[in-house]
């Protein structure tokens, strides 16, 4: 199911920027008992986005209560939201965009991450490298084609996932989720100030690592730094925390940090 701009509808208009341009911002979540999970965070995620690449959007009761009247009623989904910063013109100028598009959607739930969440997955690392640019790191925003190429190399690899480097070399993150790694009570997670995307189960885990026995550190690291690592998780607003039992030859079989943070992840506010 689709709403635009509130209305019951699946056609966007081809001038709107987010076709034109990819200008606009999403977050995607996850739906249990009819219910947003972290329905604020995903809210606030949005709003600093919009800010951010200076998109004038202000309808955010409107799209708050959009989201929690879709996920009524599924046990169990994803929600996602798009806002674009609309149609106006034509070239680069956004200056006559005055009604940006928010654009909902729901669909079934991925069933392969229960069966990851059991299991474990592997990782590949990626031929692909994510550009470093300050101003967009951290934001999710409307240009993820080095996310579809990341894709369309993993899918030619057995493996579930993709270990993504920047173009400097330091680990960054997974084609569709963030990466902590655990040294004995350490748990390291790639900066965000250069690349990649500052999800919302990332800084959730940051959170409660924050609180915990464990030590949290963001870091600068090499493909070789993560290969010493006694553990390795991935997460994101889905999953939403999966242990990694493979990194390349790297064999993980130790689940402490995973233990410690599913079930807090579990649990929706």
């Amino acid at each position: 199911m689709f709403l635009i701009n509130g209305r019951e509808q699946d056609t966007l208009a081809a001038s709107d920027r987010a076709t034109q341009f990819g200008d606009g911002c999403f977050t995607t979540a996850r739906i249990i008992d009819g219910k947003v999970c972290f329905l604020s965070a995903h809210l606030q995620r949005l709003q600093n986005t919009c800010q951010k690449l200076l998109i004038p959007f202000d309808k955010w009761s409107d799209l708050q209560d959009e989201m929690q009247r879709l996920a009524a009623g599924h046990t169990r989904g994803v929600l996602k939201a798009i806002i674009s910063r609309g149609s106006g013109g034509r070239g680069y100028s956004g200056l006559n965009c005055h009604s940006p598009t928010r654009i909902l959607s729901t669909s079934a739930f991925p069933a392969h991450y229960d069966r990851w969440q059991k299991e474990g997955i592997t990782l590949a690392l990626s031929p692909v490298r994510l550009g470093r640019n300050p101003m967009l790191a951290g934001l999710k925003h409307l240009n993820r084609l080095e996310q579809v190429l990341i894709r369309s190399h993993l899918e030619q690899t057995d493996a579930d996932e993709a270990l993504v480097l920047d173009s400097e070399g330091w680990v960054t993150e997974c084609c569709a989720a963030n990466v902590f790694w655990r040294k004995d009570d350490v748990v390291y997670t790639p900066r965000m100030d250069q690349a990649g995307v500052n999800g919302i189960m990332r800084q959730f885990c940051m959170r409660m690592l924050a609180q915990s026995p464990f030590r949290i550190v963001e870091v600068y690291a090499r493909e070789e730094d993560v290969m010493q690592a006694d553990e390795m998780i991935v997460c994101n607003a889905l999953m939403p925390v999966v242990p990694v039992r493979a990194c390349g030859d790297k064999l993980l079989s130790s689940r402490l940090l995973f233990d410690f943070l599913a079930p807090l992840c579990e649990h929706p506010n």
